[in-house]
């Protein structure tokens, strides 16, 4: 009797592996899936990295200078002038600082250039015979076929080596770099600026630059009418510095920031500027050191300025709001579960985060279920079934290991669960 009710009453799954099967290939948007460390806002329309907080900090050193000057400098500045002039010194201000917030949302708020993964390595026929296979490379020492680490690409007639990028699983294109902080392939990867909290790359980089650039122009703005405040002042009440900046203490506060933080945004802009007059990024710069050797991206003073400044900006390469399956949006790392991948390896989408929950949920679900099972063909083997009792009882047992074979199956727990099926055969 106990084999007819477990045959014709198939085991009923838990809420949590219901809510799996259900979920599972639900329709989800990239930004929902996506595996870099970038945080998203206004449903994926805004891209942000993992440290966008800084940006709270920036505004704050950017705003609060400005509105000391507005309310405590300039108010003097416009008794002073005549013609409306004053108000123009106070105007000029406020919609330089409102241009300069713009290109900081520019500069940290899109894509910068971010090259999408792949769901598994490219194949080795498509690597080409330029490649190099270096000795300590994981996949040589096993004989198996794999993929170099480098193959050579030809810019500008100058034989260049790209890297093969584990995480993302593809061979990086020229001047691409992985932030190891956000966790992506970056085109033309300048740097990571934390003041920003966003990659510099090949689409926000033009951004950046005027970013930067303007609030040196600002702090100049505002350390010079500070000084012709006080200068006002002096002449005004016929006294000297020290009694000047007493009259005017936010006067003395605001030439003394901006003195400060323009040796930080200027020293930058400079930098920045010979970087775009030569076509290198900051990272080349720093790790190629191109001076007194040929650069492959020079293409000359004029070139590479309408380059920066000229040249139309690529679309991005990634639908951050695109409905996608979960399955196939989600994306493999390279050395999953201690191993590097290789082409001999199954080529299928794996979330490893997801993966790893699904698979602890599933395995805790299927030892409940083979734990009742085993305790009730215990019970059968030990009762006085008559022998046909038995067969059917057996019967019920073997569709019951079908439904935790599938279920198995559908977590992708075959190999385990296998295992464990010939430990439980053994006589």
């Amino acid at each position: 009797m106990q084999g007819k009710m477990y045959s014709s009453a198939p085991p009923q799954l838990s809420d949590s592996n219901r809510r799996i099967i259900e979920t599972n290939g639900a329709s989800k948007r990239v930004y929902q899936v996506w595996k870099g460390s970038n945080r998203f806002f206004l449903g994926g329309r805004l891209i942000f990295g993992p440290d966008v907080r800084s940006l709270i900090l920036t505004i704050f050193l950017i705003v609060v200078p400005v509105v000391l000057f507005a309310v405590f400098v300039s108010q003097q500045l416009v008794d002073e002038f005549h013609h409306n002039l004053g108000n123009l010194i106070v105007v000029i201000a406020v919609v330089f600082t409102a241009y300069i917030l713009s290109l900081l949302l520019l500069t940290s708020g899109r894509d910068p250039g971010i090259v999408p993964r792949n769901a598994h390595p490219p194949e080795p026929e498509d690597v080409g015979e330029s490649s190099n296979i270096s000795a300590d490379w994981p996949g040589s020492q096993h004989g198996a076929q794999s993929l170099p680490p480098t193959k050579d690409i030809l810019v500008n007639g100058v034989v260049v080596k790209v890297k093969y990028c584990h995480t993302c699983m593809l061979y990086r294109p020229p001047r691409c770099s992985h932030c190891s902080i956000c966790n992506n392939c970056v085109e033309r990867f300048d740097h990571h600026c934390p003041w920003v909290g966003q990659c510099i790359g090949k689409r926000n980089y033009r951004f950046f630059f005027m970013f930067v650039s303007s609030t040196t122009l600002l702090c100049l703005y505002v350390f010079a009418f500070c000084w012709v405040n006080l200068t006002k002042i002096m002449g005004t009440h016929e006294c000297n510095l020290g009694k000047a900046l007493l009259k005017s203490p936010v006067s003395g506060i605001l030439i003394f920031y901006t003195f400060v933080v323009v040796w930080f945004v200027g020293g930058l802009t400079a930098f920045h500027l010979y970087l775009i007059c030569t076509n290198q990024t900051t990272y080349e710069n720093f790790r190629y050191r191109y001076d007194g050797k040929n650069n492959p991206y020079n293409r000359g003073l004029v070139q590479n300025i309408r380059e920066t400044f000229v040249s139309e900006i690529p679309s991005s390469k990634n639908d951050f709001r695109a409905k996608v399956k979960e399955d196939s949006a989600a994306f493999t790392s390279s050395h999953s579960m201690g191993r590097v991948l290789s082409p001999d390896m199954p080529k299928r989408s794996i979330d490893l985060e997801m993966g790893v929950k699904r698979q602890t949920v599933a395995a805790e679900e299927l030892e409940d279920l083979q734990s009742q099972f085993g305790s009730a063909s215990g019970l059968e083997r030990c009762g006085p079934e008559p022998p046909r009792l038995g067969l059917v009882g057996q019967k019920g047992n073997n569709e019951i290991t079908n439904d935790i074979e599938a279920l198995a199956a559908e977590f992708g727990m075959e190999h385990g669960f296998t295992d464990r099926k010939k430990i439980e055969e053994r006589p």
